[in-house]
């Protein structure tokens, strides 16, 4: 019988272990659920080698308190040689009738945003330590002033993934 336990548990880790075999990197950051405009953040990724394709995501936490339908986002990859790629991007948070888009079960959601890697293969060029920042950017109509503190927003995190070959 403790013999059969042991062959389940061993099992049962090797499926929770295997389902994500393509991450590289996955890390979050807390923003306490309101993220200020002048706050960045940031993660260091060591580049796991320079002759395969990645796909890098943002990933973000938001609960109900968050109002707005979509996020501008301001996100700065900064190369080992010191090269710097800066891009404003806007991501869609809900659907049309409102409701938010991610996944969760409860108020709060869970969203993976495509970074870099869905229209052509990202590769990490240089060996070495790069730095991703990212800052909110978000306005309200018709101002040309940030929101200082944008609420809902409780975690900001990024994710390196191994790209599918074919």
């Amino acid at each position: 019988m403790q013999k059969s336990k042991f062959f389940i548990l061993m099992f049962v880790s090797s499926l929770v272990f295997s389902c994500d075999d393509k991450r590289v990197f996955d890390e979050y950051k807390s923003v306490s659920g309101a993220w200020d405009k002048d706050s960045v953040v940031a993660f260091t990724v060591t580049a796991p080698d320079t002759t395969n394709a990645y796909n890098l995501y943002v990933n973000l936490r938001n609960t109900n308190d968050y109002k707005y339908s979509n996020l501008f986002l301001i996100v700065e990859l900064n190369y080992p040689n010191g090269k710097a790629i800066k891009d404003t991007l806007n991501y869609t948070m809900t659907r049309p009738d409102g409701s938010f888009l991610g996944t969760g079960f409860t108020d709060v959601k869970e969203n993976k945003l495509w970074y870099k890697g869905y229209e052509a293969p990202f590769m990490f060029e240089e060996s070495g330590d790069y730095t991703i920042n990212i800052q909110q950017a978000m306005r309200q109509n018709g101002m040309v002033n940030g929101i200082q503190k944008l609420e809902g927003i409780t975690d900001v995190g990024f994710r390196v993934e191994q790209a599918l070959t074919n």
